[in-house]
């Protein structure tokens, strides 16, 4: 199998209430489900602040602008489509104003399109009882980073998932 590293953001989306947005989605090899932040590649000469706009408005039709300025990275390690990705993905917050704003897929790619399940705006307290998997493990750690003082910053919890995930696209 081979390994393959490709610069990668992800965004995590919240709504007015903190929900966080999670894409589900398939692995077109294996079959696995796994839940997932939007996110995907770094074009060349793209910035990362300005790739996971480009990829917010792709994947989620949600306004790029949500996305701040300020990234964690995060160190992935994850099997997609019989492929091994390893590498640091920059982890950016987006805010919305208003309560579960309706995502989109006319951005995704016809392969996309097939593989993704749904979107879903999770409550924090609901990560836990997903039946499949959360990327990445340390998901509360990362938000955590990102915006302190949410529900996912009140301590030990029910981590959601761990496992295998996808690439960036």
């Amino acid at each position: 199998m081979e390994t393959t590293h490709r610069p990668a953001v992800r965004i995590l989306c919240l709504d007015a209430a903190d929900r966080l947005l999670l894409l589900r989605w398939r692995d077109p090899s294996s079959g696995a489900w796994i839940w997932e932040p939007p996110g995907g590649g770094v074009e060349p000469g793209e910035t990362p602040l300005a790739a996971a706009r480009r990829e917010l408005a792709e994947e989620t039709g949600l306004d790029p602008g949500g996305v701040l300025d300020r990234s964690v990275p995060v160190d992935r390690d994850l099997w997609w489509n019989g492929e091994r990705y390893i590498g640091t993905e920059d982890f950016f917050l987006a805010r919305f104003a208003e309560e579960r704003p309706v995502p989109g897929r006319a951005g995704l790619l016809p392969e996309e399109q097939v593989s993704l399940d749904r979107h879903e705006w999770i409550a924090w307290g609901e990560l836990g009882g997903l039946r499949d998997p959360v990327e990445p493990p340390q998901l509360r750690e990362v938000l955590a980073a990102l915006a302190p003082g949410g529900p996912w910053s009140a301590g030990p919890g029910s981590e959601a998932g761990s496992g295998a995930g996808r690439p960036a696209r």
